[in-house]
């Protein structure tokens, strides 16, 4: 491993950007080893090591795949999925949570509503944090595992035509998986509507590392994407539900879009859907959602045992 993974080892993940093409390309060629290890390998990974999660927003697919990654290569997991059943309901804060559990955890991963909060507890913590999810600025496990799923599928991630459509304003899995993008040569084409094109801030941050265009018309793009990445549209994030009205349904995802699209394109989502995906489109040979999710397993075990080696 080069330094910048070894640093992994101290810090954890907490954004995308702090990883090199190099780091990810390292983080995919462990997911393809553990993928082919024999069950008595990986479960010699993590043997004696232990994972602990606190989750301060709802979840199912992260927590249950990075306890099922943490089983996959030997160790252990505990932590709080509830925060309502914890102290942190008699008001303690998060940063006596985050030590406490850093004296019981090897790793810990957080999920947090406020945007910084996994950096704040890398900062404070004795161990490794992921993040989990942060507010509505990173998700950076999701994007790595949506990487390894287009090389995975694809074959390789560079030269590919990448379609990303519904909410790009408060949807935190777009921008992680753009900064991920900003490390190969693909043409990313974002289609939403007006009210939820990417906000300006990251736009800055992205310039001159990635070349996209925008968009409200899918069909402008569908017959040439190798890959049509769709998100929900987050009414939980929305300040005003009638803002979330005029929005909702605006990419509906059936039989009649997947027709259009290349036979080898792919067709991902990072779930929970809600109606942007007819379910329908599941049997298709393009819908690759549900195996994107069980990746998500791999991955996870891929980085967890690079940061505790």
């Amino acid at each position: 491993m080069n330094q910048r993974m070894n640093n992994l080892s101290q810090n954890g993940i907490i954004s995308i950007r702090d990883l090199s093409k190099d780091d990810l390309e390292k983080i995919y060629s462990k997911t393809n080893e553990i993928m082919e290890m024999k069950v008595e390998q990986r479960q010699e990974m993590a043997r004696g090591k232990t994972l602990g999660y606190l989750f301060f927003e709802p979840s199912t697919r992260t927590t249950l795949s990075f306890q099922s990654a943490m089983a996959l290569i030997g160790g252990t997991s505990f932590g709080i999925a509830d925060a309502t059943s914890s102290s942190i309901k008699k008001g303690e804060s998060l940063a006596d949570t985050v030590k406490i559990m850093s004296g019981y955890a090897d790793v810990i991963v957080l999920r947090h509503s406020l945007d910084g909060a996994s950096k704040f507890a890398a900062e404070i913590s004795t161990k490794p944090v992921i993040n989990a999810g942060s507010g509505t600025t990173e998700h950076p496990t999701q994007a790595i595992l949506d990487l390894f799923t287009i090389k995975k599928e694809l074959g390789k991630i560079d030269g590919k035509n990448i379609g990303i459509v519904g909410d790009l304003k408060y949807g935190r899995t777009v921008y992680s998986l753009l900064y991920g993008l900003s490390n190969y040569d693909v043409n990313v084409h974002l289609i939403s509507p007006e009210s939820l094109k990417i906000r300006t801030d990251f736009t800055y941050n992205l310039k001159g590392n990635l070349s996209y265009t925008e968009s409200e018309d899918l069909d402008e793009y569908i017959e040439d994407l190798d890959v049509l990445y769709v998100t929900r549209i987050q009414k939980e994030r929305f300040p005003d539900e009638e803002e979330y009205l005029k929005v909702k349904g605006s990419y509906i995802i059936g039989q009649d879009v997947v027709n259009k699209m290349k036979e080898d394109a792919i067709l991902l989502h990072p779930l929970p859907r809600l109606d942007e995906i007819s379910t329908d489109v599941d049997f298709t040979k393009q819908a690759r959602y549900f195996q994107q999710a069980e990746y998500g397993k791999f991955t996870r075990a891929a980085i967890l045992s690079l940061l505790l080696q």
